[in-house]
């Protein structure tokens, strides 16, 4: 796994993943999804860059449903902020670069 890449995570990873020692960007997408397409490159940059600070991972709702379930996302994408395995903030739709950097600045 590349180092400050984007984590594509299971249903079955999700747990250990969220379990980490620095924040974590979960993001709740689907290959049919419009803005989570528009998103993708934005969070790519976003763990090139800020890594070091932020884990960003990727959860595929249509392949992951019981993660999703667990935690009533209904639209995507969404976005939950774990720190010590808990959820800290909630993200939802489509978001510039700037924006979303501007929302994660006092979780990094």
């Amino acid at each position: 796994m590349a180092a400050n890449a984007v984590v594509k995570i299971t249903d079955q990873t999700f747990e250990q993943t969220i379990r980490s020692d620095k924040p974590v960007l979960v993001d709740f997408w689907a290959e049919w999804c419009g803005p989570c397409r528009m998103l993708a490159p934005i969070l790519d940059e976003v763990a090139a860059e800020y890594g070091e600070k932020l884990t960003v991972a990727k959860l595929n709702v249509d392949e992951n449903p019981a993660t999703s379930q667990k935690f009533g996302i209904m639209s995507i994408p969404t976005m939950l902020v774990f720190k010590n395995g808990q959820v800290v903030k909630t993200l939802v739709g489509y978001m510039s670069k700037k924006d979303l950097l501007d929302k994660l600045a006092d979780v990094m």
